[in-house]
């Protein structure tokens, strides 16, 4: 009896175990520590080779912020897992495997046991020799590597050890495989049914009606889906349904499909659209929930009011222009009091041009009057060596044409700054970024390609708009598009813009990085010393931005090259783990940002992106956008919208318009915010102003609402305050020790603090 129960007792254990081996695997996470060596040798993509004197490092960040701050170039990374053939058993879709590997900036190859299965985010079928060019051409930091397999793959070894190894080629700035997910697993119905909300935006009618086209589309070449798409809208503060709707659905492999929703609701009011389709055979779901966009912020009234920069930087003998940038009912006419000898306004647009030979602090009453009264305000000249004594309000062309800009879109873009009223707010800038480069020729002299047939009429109009231009380049031989740069042409590329009529220059490291590719604090600073010398030598004001990424803490050394603005990290895209990783990260700079030394955080990413020529709505929702112009305005960063300015919703431009936050940014006291409070949950955010007035930035890190309470001691404020909201540009009432508000998910509330008594 006794051997019996012992019987009994072993095999309920070897059950027990039975079943724990072949528990359900549907997913096998990597995001773990990853072996790394910097270099290159394609031999280490081998399964047999030796890692184990390798770094340990983690794949969810770059390798610049894991110790590997100089490194550009090449590096590798190995993985070790065992890939079950159970997977296949337990999957809903058998035919394929797929490994996922984030983002990798810039470039990749992956090998899968010594085969490459993968590059740049494409994968590779059968076997193919690894080409040695891959790093040649744009970056594809942006693009997600998803690599899938069919499960037949003779690449794959089922129930045994693989060895994923990844061979990454960084062209400078931040290095390696970064962001999520890190996983393998079988395709799910979520990797073929998906649904697409980029390829439109919202559209307003009137005040209490919204409308949104989107895709539910099939991927899979072989697969059919059937089920019901279900859409419902709810109000979010109180839950309130606004919509229902229910269709059955079938998905053909291959189908993309096309829906508009109609949906009455109070544009002021914040509320969400969830989308689910589900399978009727599996019974499996697909959901996406989407923010619907609200508006704000009032519309100017009929009442003229000067907007835009209180203080502007000029040097002696200079071109000057600067365009009062005022709202109202027009026709509007400007004048101006105090205006230095030298300047001249013109009354019919506010523009104000001429030269002023003579140093000094000139005061000047702005005044812009219309059929309804008459608005003045205090502006101040300063003619010396600093220039940009307030962050530059602008577009560039990057985050939606890349490398496809042309004179036409340029045009298009200034243009559309009249047109829209962008200009009414003080944004000024129409910058062309990589692409617009051909060749120097014999003489030296850098010449505009095809698409920019002549660079010197295209910049007088853009001038006669009342506008100002931009340019790019590159210290190195190579920009980063792999058009020509400045190395060795400085000085007669500072004249060419100077003669074009440019104002801006942002000049990208990208190729430098080959000239010094462990480069010392002085090989840092020496390429971008060479270009400053030469645009001392132009009688012409230049902002100078230096784009280097942030590497060697620029924004301590920027203002000896005589930079305007650096760039402290790498690109952005239109996602909530880039925006808050790169707008969260700034503190640690904020004390080196100062008027005509500007940190910069990159450019915007609102409205319809892309890197062109392909565009899509941006992917950020709507409480995520409020955070990215709040968290730049309190940031004193320059703010560059990267977008098509000829497709301005309604929700984009008012995000754009409001002058009470792009005072914030342009405050002349040139203080950049700290960060005064930080959870895991939320950050408190903190700028000083010129009146003495604090800027505030409550900012939601959750994907939940959030009440934050506030003890004005904890953020090192004392005393009786009238608070207002910046964004409905409404008083909240007094102040004194504490208050408390919601946060809605990934969002903002942008406050000003003035004294009691003070004027707004």
């Amino acid at each position: 009896m006794k051997s019996l129960k012992i019987g009994l007792v072993a095999a309920v254990v070897l059950s027990m175990l039975s079943c724990q081996r072949t528990a359900p695997v549907n997913k096998i996470d990597i995001s773990g520590l990853w072996k790394f060596h910097s270099g290159d040798d394609v031999a280490w993509s081998v399964a047999s080779f030796d890692d184990s004197k390798w770094e340990s490092i983690k794949p969810t960040d770059v390798w610049e912020h894991q110790g590997y701050k100089n490194l550009d170039g090449f590096a590798w990374y190995r993985f070790k897992v065992v890939i079950p053939h159970s997977m296949i058993d337990n999957a809903f879709i058998k035919d394929s495997l797929q490994i996922k590997l984030g983002k990798i900036d810039d470039y990749d190859q992956v090998f899968l046991n010594g085969e490459l299965i993968g590059e740049n985010g494409k994968t590779i079928a059968g076997k193919t020799n690894p080409r040695p060019d891959f790093f040649k051409g744009p970056s594809q930091w942006y693009t997600p590597r998803r690599y899938t397999l069919t499960a037949n793959d003779p690449r794959i070894l089922w129930d045994k050890e693989n060895v994923i190894a990844v061979r990454a080629y960084d062209s400078g700035g931040a290095g390696g495989m970064f962001s999520s997910p890190f996983e393998i697993s079988m395709i799910d119905l979520s990797d073929h049914v998906m649904f697409d909300f980029s390829q439109s935006g919202f559209n307003f009618s009137g005040d209490t009606m919204i409308s949104k086209q989107f895709e539910v589309y099939n991927i899979s070449s072989r697969e059919e889906f059937r089920g019901t798409l279900a859409v419902a809208a709810n109000r979010c503060d109180n839950g309130l349904e606004l919509f229902k709707q229910e269709t059955v659905l079938n998905l053909a492999p291959g189908i993309h499909t096309k829906y508009t929703v109609n949906i009455k609701k109070d544009n002021a009011v914040p509320a969400s659209i969830t989308f689910v389709f589900r399978e009727y055979s599996s019974g499996k779901e697909v959901k996406a929930v989407l923010e619907m966009p609200y508006i704000l912020t009032p519309a100017p009234g009929k009442a003229p009011r000067i907007n835009g920069a209180r203080v502007f930087g000029v040097r002696p003998r200079s071109p000057f222009l600067y365009t009062i940038a005022a709202t109202g009912e027009p026709p509007l006419t400007y004048s101006a009091e105090g205006l230095p000898e030298g300047l001249h306004l013109h009354a019919g647009n506010g523009m104000i041009t001429g030269v002023i030979s003579k140093k000094g602090e000139y005061k000047v009453k702005l005044k812009v009057t219309n059929a309804t009264g008459c608005a003045e305000r205090d502006f101040t000249i300063q003619c010396g060596e600093l220039i940009s004594l307030t962050p530059p309000l602008g577009w560039n062309s990057w985050n939606v044409w890349g490398l496809s800009v042309s004179d036409k879109k340029v045009r298009l873009a200034g243009d559309a700054f009249v047109a829209s009223g962008l200009i009414s707010h003080g944004w000024t800038y129409i910058n062309i970024d990589d692409g617009w480069e051909d060749i120097h020729d014999k003489n030296g002299n850098i010449l505009p390609n095809s698409k920019f047939p002549n660079m010197k009429e295209m910049c007088s109009y853009i001038h006669s708009l009342g506008l100002k231009v931009g340019i790019y380049s590159s210290p190195g031989p190579r920009t980063c598009g792999g058009y020509e740069g400045s190395y060795t042409f400085e000085e007669k590329d500072a004249q060419h813009y100077a003669e074009w009529g440019i104002d801006y220059l942002k000049y990208d490291w990208c190729s430098y990085g080959g000239i010094a590719p462990n480069p010392t604090d002085r090989q840092l600073k020496f390429p971008y010393q060479e270009m400053k010398k030469s645009l001392r030598k132009v009688t012409r004001d230049i902002h100078y931005s230096l784009c280097q990424y942030g590497m060697g803490d620029v924004w301590k050394w920027g203002h000896e090259v005589d930079g305007n603005s650096w760039r402290t990290t790498g690109d952005i895209e239109d996602s909530w783990e880039s925006l808050s990783g790169i707008g969260f990260s700034q503190d640690s700079c904020s004390l080196y940002s100062a008027p005509g030394r500007w940190n910069d955080p990159d450019m915007l990413v609102v409205g319809w992106v892309g890197w062109g020529p392909n565009l899509h709505y941006t992917r950020l929702s709507p409480n995520e956008q409020y955070t990215h112009i709040s968290l730049w305005s309190l940031l004193a960063a320059p703010l560059l919208i990267g977008c098509d300015l000829t497709q301005l919703d309604a929700f984009t431009l008012n995000l754009l318009t409001n002058d009470e936050v792009l005072a914030i940014n342009q405050d002349p006291l040139g203080k950049q915010a700290r960060r005064a409070l930080k959870t895991d949950e939320y950050q408190i955010w903190v700028r000083d102003l010129e009146d003495g007035s604090k800027a505030i930035g409550l900012f939601n890190l959750t994907g939940n609402p959030l009440p934050v309470d506030v003890r004005l001691e904890d953020l090192g404020i004392k005393g009786k305050w009238m608070m207002r909201d910046v964004w409905t540009q409404k008083d909240l009432g007094l102040v004194q020790t504490h208050f408390s508000m919601k946060v809605l998910p990934h969002g903002v509330r942008l406050l000003v603090l003035r004294k009691e008594g003070t004027k707004k």
